[in-house]
């Protein structure tokens, strides 16, 4: 179980340490030390400078090294990262503050052949209709053409194909298939750009990062439940997050570490491709699709700084109790030891959102009492059972133990119908499982 080490809370007396253990976790290996990326431009803002280029007012933190790094390969093939790619990664780690100025160099036709083969096989074709198939005819020559687009700028990212599969309510999610070469150059870009968001994300954001995943999420968030002060709840979803992230504020935000403008006039390109159905083309103003290649981590960029590096700050200066953090994309649960903090977390959070196009959904989002002591707390109170909430397909709720006699209770998973219906053997299980989460957990290549 890997326990995430960035839910630590303000300090707390000394006398009240004892009631929970400090929480242990595993580090990976390290990263082997390549040669630095020699085209980097250094960036000494000014304070003043720093906040024009996020959010007027705001102080920008500084991030910290995840406490887990895990081994990262550029693509789902497993091929290791090029040296060129890890002296980035190097230098990123190295000088927080700095803009990388040139990487479209690393867009090699070597890394593009492993971000085709990274590919799903049997995915979707998008508005081009060539599968993966009938691309590895005469698959050189076409890398070496692509190649050669790309860095002449005559590259044009054509629309998603948009399709629309089942919501667990009943509705209906969008989804847009990238072109297939699309889909390459995407992957391409985002092998490189791992090299330098792995090092700035924080330890508490789970999902679709290289080694990591929702189960590790889970982990987190069940030692934080068992193992901190933790009264209370916020279960949060935004509101239509990929449809609604504003382009302006996702420019800003990969500025702040991009300073390649041929690596950012592509990100443009995607987000301003639009999407086509049924033969109509519609622009996007707003928003990046579901299913592309590259929206997964532009999710990440925009949510580190709208959510993350705030929410961090937010509790070393102003909570007083514990605070735990997991996010899974945009589905994030927080828990607050004290209850007026929390009721002033979510008012300050909602003004937050609001400043960046975004809304929590009010159906989704609740705070509810829960944690270690809760249903001692309501027992106590005449109450009822602490309310449940559910997370990346699992539904969390508050119950007894017995540990040597003593009663004692704590938080606990139940696995929904879906995972309970699974009868295979405990080393087949989990991926069998895997496979089951909900589609906006298990990932986008498999369009």
């Amino acid at each position: 179980m890997h326990e995430n080490r960035e839910t630590s809370g303000a300090p707390r007396p000394e006398r009240e340490r004892g009631r929970s253990a400090k929480a242990q976790s595993q580090k990976a290996d390290a990263h082997a030390p390549e040669e630095s990326d020699r085209t980097i431009l250094s960036m000494n803002q000014t304070n003043k400078e720093e906040r024009s280029s996020a959010e007027p007012g705001e102080k920008r933190v500084r991030a910290k090294e995840n406490i887990v790094q895990p081994n990262t390969h550029p693509t789902q093939s497993g091929e290791r990262v090029s040296q060129g790619l890890g002296g980035v990664r190097e230098a990123a780690k190295k000088r927080r503050q700095e803009q990388f100025t040139a990487l479209l160099h690393h867009v090699s036709v070597d890394l593009l052949r492993d971000s085709y083969y990274a590919l799903k096989r049997q995915a979707a074709p998008g508005v081009d209709g060539v599968t993966w198939q009938e691309y590895e005819t005469g698959l050189e020559s076409r890398l070496t053409d692509l190649h050669n687009r790309v860095h002449r700028g005559a590259y044009r990212a054509q629309p998603s194909r948009r399709v629309y599969i089942p919501k667990a309510d009943g509705r209906k999610r969008p989804l847009g298939i990238a072109a297939l070469e699309d889909k390459i150059v995407q992957q391409a870009v985002v092998t490189i750009l791992n090299q330098i968001y792995e090092v700035d994300f924080k330890g508490f954001s789970y999902g679709f990062r290289p080694g990591r995943g929702p189960h590790q999420a889970l982990d987190a968030l069940t030692v934080g439940l068992q193992r901190k002060h933790v009264n209370g709840v916020l279960d949060a979803d935004i509101r239509g997050f990929f449809d609604n992230m504003s382009h302006e504020w996702m420019m800003k935000f990969v500025e702040h570490r991009v300073a390649d403008r041929r690596i950012l006039r592509l990100i443009q390109k995607w987000l301003k491709a639009g999407v086509s159905e049924d033969g109509q083309w519609s622009e996007s103003k707003v928003g990046t699709p579901q299913g592309a290649v590259v929206s997964p981590l532009l999710a990440n960029v925009y949510l580190h700084y709208v959510f993350d590096l705030w929410i961090e700050a937010w509790r070393q200066k102003v909570a007083t109790g514990d605070v735990i953090v997991v996010r899974y994309a945009d589905d994030l649960v927080v828990g607050f030891e004290n209850r007026m903090e929390a009721e002033r977390f979510l008012k300050a959070f909602r003004e937050r959102l609001a400043k960046f196009g975004l809304e929590l959904h009010p159906e989704k989002t609740r705070r509810i009492e829960f944690g270690r002591f809760a249903a001692q707390d309501r027992e106590k109170r005449g109450e009822g059972k602490p309310e449940t909430f559910t997370f990346l397909g699992f539904t969390h709720h508050c119950g007894k133990r017995r540990s040597k006699g003593r009663s004692s209770s704590g938080g606990k998973r139940r696995r929904n119908a879906w995972w309970r219906s699974c009868t295979q053997s405990k080393q087949n299980c989990a991926s069998e499982c895997t496979s089951r989460l909900p589609s906006s957990v298990h990932g986008y290549e498999r369009l």
